[in-house]
C-alpha cells in the first residue's frame, strides 16, 4: 500500500537498511598510522667481465625506512663524467651533409648540456658542454641486470589508532610474533598475517610480470586496510593485504655519485629502472554507540507518521479514483458533518 511504497523509498533513513547494511546502531572512526619498511637482500651484476656486489644502500631509494620508495632492478651507467666539451650522442648535425644549412642549428634543440653551435666532425653530431662523456640509454640492458631482486624481501611494521575509541593496533598481531617472523613468508591463503613479503609475490599479486617490470620500471601500491567491528573482541581486529598495478609499466630516474680524482670533480651517473613502492593504509573502525542509534529510530518513527499525511493527499487530490477513496474516507451525515472513517492505509 501508500505507506509501504514510502518507507521503501525512504530505506535509506530507515528500517533494516540503516540497521543492517549502514550499520547505524554504530560510530566511526579512521585510524592515525604509522609505517616503517626494511628491505632485505643481496644483488649480483657482471657487466663486461666487471663483477659487482648490490646491497641494500645501493638500491633502495630513497633510504630506508619510508612507506614509499624504489627498489632498482635495473640501470645504464656511465663512469667517469667530467665537466666538459663533448659531441652529443644522437643529436645529429644536419650542416655536415647539407652545407647551406647553418651551423647554428645546433643550438635548436633540447639536450643533456648547453649547446655550443659546433658541429663534431667525427660523430657528425652536435658539441655541448655537460658531463662528459654523455649519457648513452639508447638500449636498456635485457634481461635486466638485478633479476636477483625478485628473491629480496620487504618487512613491513604498521601501527595504527583510533583516537575515538582509544584503540591501537600493529600489524604484529597475536600470534606474529619473533619466532613466527623469523620463519614465516607472506602467502594470502597459507600465511595471510606474515609482514615479509618476498618482492616477487608482491609483483605477481599486482598482476605485473616481473622481467618487465624489473626491465623498464614501475610502481605498485601495497594497501593495508584496517575495516575493524569493536563491538568484538579487539584480536578481530586484523590487517589485510591487497596489491594494485599503479600504471602500466614504465619507471625510470637518473642518479648521481661525485667524487674528486686529480682534483678534478668527476661523477658516476645512474639511470635507475625499478620497482616503485607506495604502502597506503587505509582503515575504517565501528563501535555501538547509542546516540546514532537513537538518531536512526527517531527517524524511522518520523517516516511512519509523515506517510499517512502524504498517502491522504496522493489519494485524496492526485488520484483518478479521488472520489471514491474520499467516500470511503468520510460518511456525511444529515447535518453536513463529516466523519471520518479509518482509510485502507490505516486499518
Amino acid at each position: 500500500d501508500c505507506v509501504t511504497f514510502i518507507l521503501v523509498v525512504g530505506k535509506r533513513q530507515v528500517g533494516p537498511w540503516v540497521f543492517i547494511y549502514e550499520k547505524g546502531y554504530q560510530s566511526t572512526d579512521t585510524a592515525v598510522s604509522s609505517v616503517f619498511t626494511k628491505m632485505k637482500g643481496v644483488g649480483y651484476t657482471n657487466v663486461n667481465g666487471q663483477e659487482r656486489v648490490w646491497d641494500v644502500a645501493d638500491y633502495v631509494f630513497p633510504p630506508q625506512g619510508d612507506s614509499s620508495f624504489v627498489v632498482m632492478t635495473n640501470y645504464i651507467i656511465t663512469e667517469g663524467q667530467a665537466m666538459g666539451k663533448c659531441p652529443e650522442v644522437r643529436l645529429f648535425c644536419p650542416s655536415l651533409l647539407f652545407p647551406f644549412l647553418l651551423r647554428s642549428l645546433c643550438f635548436r634543440w633540447n639536450t643533456r648540456g648547453h649547446m655550443t653551435g659546433i658541429c663534431v666532425n667525427t660523430t657528425k653530431t652536435c658539441e655541448v658542454l655537460a658531463w662528459c662523456p654523455v649519457e648513452n640509454d639508447h638500449n636498456i640492458p635485457d634481461p635486466p641486470l638485478l633479476m636477483s631482486a625478485e628473491n629480496y624481501t620487504l618487512f613491513i611494521k604498521n601501527s595504527i589508532t583510533f583516537p575515538i575509541f582509544d584503540v591501537t593496533r600493529s600489524n604484529l598481531v597475536e600470534g606474529v610474533d619473533a619466532n613466527f617472523i623469523r620463519t614465516c613468508l607472506y602467502d594470502p591463503v597459507t600465511d595471510p598475517l606474515c609482514p615479509i613479503f618476498r618482492l616477487g609475490d608482491i609483483v605477481k599479486l599486482s598482476g605485473f610480470s616481473f622481467e618487465v617490470i624489473a626491465r623498464v620500471g614501475g610502481a605498485i601500491a601495497l594497501v593495508i586496510d584496517w575495516t575493524c567491528n569493536l563491538d568484538l573482541d579487539i584480536t578481530h581486529c586484523k590487517p589485510k593485504y591487497t596489491f594494485h598495478a599503479r600504471a602500466s609499466v614504465g619507471y625510470n630516474f637518473r642518479f648521481a655519485k661525485h667524487y674528486m680524482e686529480d682534483k678534478i670533480q668527476k661523477r658516476t651517473l645512474l639511470k635507475v629502472f625499478g620497482i616503485r613502492l607506495d604502502i597506503i593504509v587505509q582503515s575504517l573502525a565501528r563501535k555501538f554507540d547509542i546516540i546514532p542509534t537513537l538518531t536512526a529510530i527517531g527517524s524511522g518513527v518520523g517516516i511512519f507518521g509523515v506517510a499517512t499525511v502524504v498517502c491522504d493527499l496522493v489519494l485524496l487530490y492526485l488520484l483518478p479514483k479521488r472520489e471514491y477513496y474520499k467516500n470511503m474516507k468520510f460518511k456525511y451525515t444529515d447535518g453536513g458533518h463529516q466523519e471520518v472513517r479509518p482509510g485502507p492505509h490505516e486499518t
